[in-house]
């Protein structure tokens, strides 16, 4: 089984790639960390011609698994937000992803066969103050999901998003960090009282690249300690 994973340098990505049995492609921007892998490829994904090339790289390798990991967060009220925060957050987030699957479709549909996968976010879900391009990104993410599962259906194909809440990787304590609140006062917020383990967003792919999972597509996952259900 062919596994791409993109964003695997670090945080969720990484832990994710580190779980998983098969062939593991990650990219990432950081070549020194992609090293750590035997297959990957390097790839910004705001710049088109790395999208492009990424997206050849995935036809190549005949990815049976595509894991739409890689994300960036800004913490910003809405009047401050430049054309260049607004392009960088949509292509990364969601332009991105919805380009390399469809690179990975014609392989899977050949083989009846695929797992989609994207990494979205509670924020997507709930919305989050100051942080609207990344929700209104996430959300997308959520609405191709649920198009893409019903147009692959038949094929074998299942396609899914995993949303968590807070995370205890470096991103999600840097974004904790960066708002009005600090992180002892969002974790109060968290009915569980916790970030959620990476390990634990790992063990939800698993399951869903899983035979078990076959009949779970169109998916919303949310996997955030309780902050969906409030506080």
């Amino acid at each position: 089984m062919n596994i791409l994973i993109t964003g695997a340098t670090r945080g969720i990505g990484r832990v994710i790639a580190n779980s998983l049995e098969g062939e593991i492609f990650a990219t990432g921007r950081n070549l020194e960390l992609l090293k750590d892998y035997n297959n990957y490829c390097v790839c910004d994904l705001t710049k088109k011609s790395d999208i492009e090339k990424l997206g050849k790289y995935i036809q190549n390798n005949k990815i049976d698994v595509l894991v739409n990991n890689a994300g960036e967060y800004i913490y910003s009220a809405i009047e401050n937000c430049s054309c260049e925060n607004i392009e960088r957050i949509l292509k990364t987030n969601l332009e991105a992803p919805l380009y390399l699957i469809s690179k990975a479709v014609p392989h899977m549909k050949m083989q009846k066969w695929g797992r989609i996968i994207n990494i979205g976010s509670i924020s997507g879900v709930m919305g989050e103050a100051c942080a609207s391009l990344y929700s209104a990104s996430k959300s997308g993410l959520i609405g191709a999901t649920k198009a893409l599962a019903l147009e692959l259906a038949e094929y074998g194909i299942t396609v899914n998003t995993i949303n968590p809440g807070w995370v205890d990787t470096e991103m999600g304590n840097t974004s904790a960090n960066e708002g009005n609140w600090s992180k002892e006062e969002i974790i109060e917020c968290i009915p569980q009282k916790r970030f959620v383990e990476p390990s634990e967003i790992a063990g939800m792919v698993k399951y869903l690249i899983s035979n078990e999972a076959k009949g779970v597509t169109g998916q919303s996952i949310n996997l955030c300690a309780g902050l969906s259900v409030g506080c």
